[in-house]
């Protein structure tokens, strides 16, 4: 059923400020982070601080990710994704920013976006910046732990798995440049989003007419922080999102609903 706000939202705003989140993506076979109250599901995501000091946590991580990598690298765009691709074709994005790092807006046909985390196909050197596809890596992944690639486990958020085994001795290949530690080439919790990604979204929300959160709770100030300068230059803001967010009080218009059935009306329109 189409939302008479939302259409309302579209028709009288020509340039939008989109921030999409996991709950865009879920319909791909991606899970989310959180649940309708804003908290989380599973343990929180892996701290940058605990990734670079401890090669246990290393390992963990990469064991885990290199059996749920092959369920986000083939995971395709739904109609969320090909739905913003069709508003962007029609010249009403001014910018779409996603917390997402799998792509998928990108696989949709979206070419204005910017991937505030990063993005998880790339590997690169926190040593010396060099950076690979995240191909190649799993394929050497593979190659050094042949007893992990066989296992099986429940695909969570952004690759990950929920896996459980004896991750120490899982081999963690180094830099093949200076033997440096890899890192999916994506903002981990505790680290801080590159300045020059900040600044596009930023005047991008000052150029835009009204900002459009779609699938986020905003529970992270990285994407919260968006709305709330939308808001304090007195610019509407609206929401899809299936429960709350910690923005609710700063929207216009908010649609509890899944993100595809909510914006379903867009391929009629044209």
């Amino acid at each position: 059923m189409i939302n008479p706000g939302l259409r309302d939202f579209f028709d009288a705003h020509q340039r939008l400020f989109v921030l999409t989140g996991a709950g865009c993506s879920t319909g791909s076979g991606i899970p989310d982070y959180r649940d309708g109250s804003g908290a989380w599901k599973r343990d929180p995501p892996v701290n940058f601080a605990a990734f670079m000091g401890s090669t246990a946590v290393r390992q963990r991580y990469w064991a885990r990710s290199m059996i749920g990598w092959p369920k986000i690298s083939g995971a395709a765009p739904n109609f969320s994704h090909r739905a913003l691709a069709a508003l962007e074709a029609r010249g009403k994005i001014a910018l779409l920013v996603t917390q997402n790092v799998d792509g998928l807006h990108q696989a949709a046909g979206s070419s204005n976006v910017l991937d505030l985390h990063g993005r998880i196909d790339a590997v690169r050197c926190m040593g010396c910046g060099a950076k690979e596809s995240r191909g190649k890596f799993q394929a050497e992944l593979a190659r050094l732990n042949p007893d992990f690639a066989g296992l099986k486990a429940a695909r969570a958020a952004d690759g990950d798995a929920d896996l459980s085994a004896d991750f120490s001795r899982f081999v963690v290949p180094p830099c093949p440049a200076c033997g440096g530690v890899q890192k999916p080439d994506v903002v981990f919790f505790g680290e801080s989003v590159p300045r020059e990604r900040l600044e596009a979204a930023y005047a991008a929300v000052r150029s835009a007419d009204a900002t459009l959160v779609v699938g986020s709770s905003l529970m992270v100030y990285s994407g919260y922080r968006f709305v709330d300068e939308a808001a304090r230059l007195r610019k509407p803001c609206a929401a899809i999102n299936l429960g709350r967010t910690r923005a609710d009080l700063l929207f216009m218009l908010k649609v509890e609903a899944e993100c595809g059935a909510a914006l379903s009306f867009l391929a009629e329109t044209g």
